[in-house]
Order: C-alpha cells, then structure tokens, then sequence
C-alpha cells in the first residue's frame, strides 16, 4: 500500500482478534504520532497483551489493519519488522543460562544471516544499548543472577539493541521494587525524549501512566473504552467507568497532577 500521510508511527483501525471461540479485541482503533508514548490500560482480561503482540505480529487479526511507519504491517517481512519495532514481553521472573552481553547481542538477530558473526557495527549497538540502559557493569554476569530490575534493563538493552524505532513494552515494572520501577520508568522518559523512540507500554500503574505517557488508550473487555491525554484520565467517573471501582484523586502528583488511589470502604 502507498505510505500514509498520517505521520503516525502506529495507525490502528478496525483491529478484532478471535482466539477460538473468545473475541478477544474488538474494532480497536487508534494511532501513536511518531515519538510518542502511549500507556494502554484497563483492567485483567481487557486484551491489553494480546493487543501488543499484534502490534509486533505475533498474533493474526481476524478482522481490522495495523499500520507501522506508514505501511501496512503485513508488508513487512519478520526480520523487516524487528527492524522496526522491538518487544519487550512481560518480565520474566525465571533464570536464563547466558551473560549479559550474549543475552543483549541476540538483539541482533534481525541482522544476522545464520551462523554470522557480529560485526563492529553490531557490537557498537550493542554496546551503545547497554551503556543506555547501565547494565554494561554486568555484561560478564548471569541473567539468572541479577536482580529483577537489572534483568529487566538488559531485556530494554536487548529490544534497543535491534535498532528499531518503536518500542513494545508488557508491563515493565510488574514484580519490581520501588526502587528498580523508578530506574524503568526514568529509562522509558529518557528513551521517549532523548532518543525520539516511540513507546506504547501496558501497565497497570495508573500513576506511571500518568506520569511517563503522552497519552493514555484504555481497553474495557476488548474494546477501546477511553482514550486521550493523562489529565483527562483522572476522573473519578471516567476511573469508574473504565474499571468498575471507586477512585480517589489526591493532590500531589507529577506534573501536577493529583494521584490516583483505590478508594477503600466508601472513602
């Protein structure tokens, strides 16, 4: 198809997903301007996964289209697409048996014929990706030692070492501390407006959604129940609306924006 005019990074219309006899998404539609960040939110079982993974191809649509960079995400072939848009799934709270850097070199793979060594050019990404995410430190370390935070900074440094200008994120701070979910989220700030990359991340953090996004898409039971940008999100009635439960809004957020809290006994 001839490339859209629409300048967006992601174009979404129509998108339905049947997985046996469940409709999973139904006529989701919407877009992400090239360098945005869109938090996508809702609650268990709204399609909010299944929905990433279709932005990265993973799963078929049965009805609907999605457009990366201005083309439809079909025409791409798979190593074309991990070009483009990298992946971060969910954080894996298991061990797995490589180094760091071997772990952030596969990466690399959509530049790789098979067997082929790295190039200079590929370490250099390489490299760079690590030092971004400040994991070179543990580039000789098991993934199976480090932290939850450290393990989840160097599968960043891994989908930013593909080189793609969008980046999918699965709920990147679920399981973490404090602590390593303010390093995460201050990496996809940093990402987003430093680097230009796009980011759409599902999360359940209604706060960092507000505090990191540009704008906010919320999925109800398959379907796009509000979106727009983070200040309008925070409405008791739209809160209610999106997760059937009550909300209070207390002064003292970012951006000057008041948090969000799960009222509690009628309070």
């Amino acid at each position: 198809m001839e490339e859209s005019l629409s300048g967006s990074a992601i174009l979404v219309e129509g998108l339905c997903v049947r997985l046996g006899n469940a409709q999973i998404l139904r006529a989701v539609e919407f877009q992400v301007e090239r360098g945005g960040f869109l938090a996508v939110i809702g609650p268990n079982g709204a399609g909010k996964s299944t929905l990433l993974r279709c932005l990265d191809g993973i799963i078929q649509p049965s009805d609907g289209q999605i457009e990366i960079c201005g083309r439809n995400l079909h025409s791409y072939g798979r190593r074309e697409l991990a070009r483009t848009v990298s992946y971060v799934p969910q954080p894996d709270a298991g061990s797995l048996d490589y180094t760091v850097r071997s772990f952030v070199e596969m990466g690399r793979f959509p530049y790789l014929s098979a067997w082929a060594a790295l190039t200079e050019a590929d370490q250099a990404a390489v490299s760079e990706a690590m030092d971004l995410t400040e994991v070179t430190e543990f580039a000789d370390r098991s993934m199976a030692s480090l932290s939850g935070g450290e393990r989840q900074r160097a599968s960043i440094a891994a989908a930013l070492a593909q080189g793609g200008t969008i980046l999918l994120l699965d709920e990147p701070t679920s399981f973490l501390d404090y602590r390593h979910q303010v390093q995460i989220l201050d990496l996809l700030d940093r990402l987003h407006r430093e680097k230009g990359l796009t980011v759409v991340a599902v999360t359940h953090d209604l706060n960092s959604a507000v505090a990191s996004a540009d704008s906010v898409l919320a999925l109800k039971a398959g379907r796009v129940e509000w979106v727009g940008p983070p200040s309008d999100l925070l409405d008791e009635r739209v809160l209610a609306e999106i997760f059937d439960a009550e909300f209070r809004l207390v002064a003292g957020g970012y951006r000057g924006l008041p948090f969000v809290l799960p009222a509690r006994n009628g309070s």
